[in-house]
């Protein structure tokens, strides 16, 4: 985790860290002191319920991301976004200056209003924060960014919720708490003016005003790529999930585990400390790159753990009266909540990082702080349709432990009906599990795979497992030209065809198959596409390297784009090659968590790529090895 940490260190990075870190303090000290504020003092303010108070403030806080995300992302596109950093952080201190104004006139609308106020800070703040990214990290640096602001924002949430509680329960006046927002506010600005200019990718962009039009515009935006459409509803599905598990942590530590006030900030700090380990674990994971098979990994473990916590809940611990918190840690049916909710934050970690990433990497520069907000949009909306949904569940009589157990339900649900319009997220799983626990892997010269344009990839086929490693293994996704018989095995074919697999058939067996396969690999090339083929054109079965078929010259002659040779050995032998008998005699047969290798060698020109030059080029990749 070095890697990502020594971010912390670059003037491209730090600046903006710190910025956005003190800016979500800021957001959660005010919010959850005024609601401390007026939860127990609310007779000096209103003669409204303190807990329609509450539910009023997050109702106000969160408005302006359905009112004004649409026209932030518009003007992350059109101006510089560390200038527009800078005037953000000076709008917090102003509106820390009403909040003050608030307190000393005693005014509850003038709270509200600046409430309403931090959450445009927080709007406008938002295409920025992620739009940024891509522009100072470099591709392999993206996940590592990603994880730090997500955990550094889940701890500012955490810190600064705490200090608004106390701040709120120990001041004398209440215009201390402006006072304490502006000071963070004035240090936030400090902060932005290191941030390294970002220029506006569309300066010419004409703002549109309506939000309701911009809104729909900027959804379609992001649904011109199905992939990043899906990654911001997975976003937002986390958002609602998460959301109603901290919004029950009140009540479930004084009705279910029969706690006191520590014992919901216990809740709350560890959730966000796994949250926080998850992200910060990812890099790790995934090999400093945005490894979209994290994901289904994370809804695996957001399901079981969200209803494992439905069973370890206690029954009747609550009816004893309130427990000191280290009574509850004495018990070893709340060490099992804890460990589910800890671990309910790790995996979300790795579900929301990648994700973040991907819609990052895959968005268009010119429209990507809209696309942004279009997902901050569908965030908030799925906030509020699972606050709305929670609340009807409850008040219809459904315990707080039952709520988190279909609410885990429901995420399965979600993330097969997800993997299914999209096997890659799947396949990647699939093939990061291979890789990773399977196997070892060691991969060579990736970086000779271009991260974007067309271009061919050819390997040897050692076994049926081959298009999988090189899919794990490659930057961006890659289109396999297969074997028809393979492409049609039931089940299997759904995910092929999904993932824009090439079916081809010898020319004696299916000519008509063939030419077809031919014209799909020149539009995809065309398209700017990696298509990857095996040249040998079956999987060896003595571990040599057979003679390439000339089909590659006849791609690079309608198509002159960079062929990358690869070279894949220690597979020939193992469970998924094909051995004859007599060879069999030859390798000890490998076994799982054997070493693979995968070198990927410099692209050679259309015009020098002979299948010959190419063979011999993947033999010396290869070695001696097979």
């Amino acid at each position: 985790m070095s890697g990502q940490f020594g971010l912390l260190k670059t003037k491209r990075f730090a600046p903006f860290f710190t910025t956005q870190f003190l800016g979500a303090f800021n957001d959660n000290l005010f919010k959850n002191a005024l609601i401390v504020l007026l939860t127990f003092q609310s007779v000096q303010w209103t003669t409204l319920q303190p807990e329609l108070l509450a539910n009023l403030a997050a109702g106000i806080f969160i408005l302006p991301f359905f009112l004004f995300s649409a026209t932030a992302g518009q003007l992350a596109d059109k101006y510089d976004k560390a200038v527009l950093a800078r005037l953000v952080k000076v709008l917090e201190m102003v509106i820390m200056g009403v909040a003050a104004a608030g307190f000393f006139m005693h005014s509850l609308p003038l709270l509200m209003g600046g409430l309403f106020l931090l959450g445009l800070h927080s709007t406008l703040f938002g295409p920025v924060k992620y739009a940024i990214l891509p522009q100072h990290l470099h591709t392999d640096e993206l996940v590592g960014g990603n994880a730090l602001i997500e955990a550094g924002t889940f701890v500012a949430i955490l810190v600064g919720t705490l200090a608004g509680g106390l701040l709120a329960g120990s001041v004398e006046h209440s215009a201390w708490i402006a006072l304490g927002g502006f000071v963070v506010a004035f240090a936030g600005y400090l902060a932005s003016r290191g941030i390294p200019a970002a220029p506006a990718p569309v300066p010419g962009l004409k703002v549109n005003p309506n939000p309701i039009t911009e809104t729909w515009r900027n959804i379609n935006f992001a649904r011109a790529n199905r992939t990043v459409f899906l990654s911001i509803l997975g976003i937002s599905w986390f958002w609602l999930y998460g959301a109603l598990f901290l919004a029950q942590f009140p009540a479930y530590a004084r009705n279910v585990l029969g706690g006191s006030e520590a014992s919901v900030t216990l809740l709350l700090a560890t959730f966000t400390v796994g949250i926080g380990l998850g992200s910060l674990l990812c890099e790790r994971m995934s090999g400093k790159r945005v490894e979209i098979g994290l994901v289904p990994f994370g809804s695996i473990g957001l399901t079981l753990f969200g209803l494992d916590l439905y069973f370890a809940s206690p029954v009747g611990l609550a009816g004893n009266g309130t427990h000191e918190l280290l009574a509850l840690l004495s018990l070893p049916a709340v060490w099992r909540v804890l460990f589910d909710l800890m671990m309910l934050g790790v995996f979300g970690g790795f579900f929301i990082v990648p994700l973040y990433a991907l819609v990052q990497l895959r968005s268009a520069e010119e429209t990507r702080a809209r696309i942004i907000a279009a997902n901050n949009i569908v965030n908030a909306l799925f906030m509020v349709v699972g606050a709305l949904g929670a609340a009807a569940l409850l008040s219809a009589g459904l315990s707080i432990p039952a709520l988190f157990g279909i609410a885990a339900l429901l995420n399965a649900a979600v993330a097969i009906y997800i993997y299914g319009l999209v096997p890659e997220f799947l396949l990647r799983f699939i093939a990061w599990l291979l890789i990773k626990a399977a196997y070892r892997l060691r991969s060579e010269g990736l970086d000779h795979i271009p991260q974007e344009g067309a271009a061919v990839l050819v390997a040897n086929h050692v076994s049926f497992v081959d298009a999988v490693i090189i899919m794990g293994a490659a930057p961006r996704p890659v289109r396999f030209v297969m074997d028809h018989r393979i492409f049609r095995i039931p089940v299997l074919s759904y995910i092929f065809r999904h993932c824009g697999a090439i079916p081809i058939a010898a020319a004696k067996e299916d000519p008509a198959l063939m030419e077809k396969a031919f014209a799909a690999v020149s539009t995809a090339l065309a398209e700017g596409e990696l298509v990857a083929i095996f040249p040998e054109g079956n999987i060896t079965r003595d571990g040599e390297l057979q003679t390439f078929r000339p089909g590659i010259s006849r791609i690079l002659a309608a198509n002159p784009v960079p062929v990358v040779p690869l070279a894949l050995s220690g597979l020939w032998g193992s469970f998924f090659s094909r051995v004859d008998g007599e060879a069999m005699k030859k390798p000890f047969r490998r076994g799982l968590f054997s070493r693979i290798t995968l070198r990927v060698g410099a692209p050679v020109a259309a015009a020098e790529a002979t299948p010959a030059k190419l063979q011999a080029t993947v033999l010396a990749l290869r070695g001696d090895c097979r």
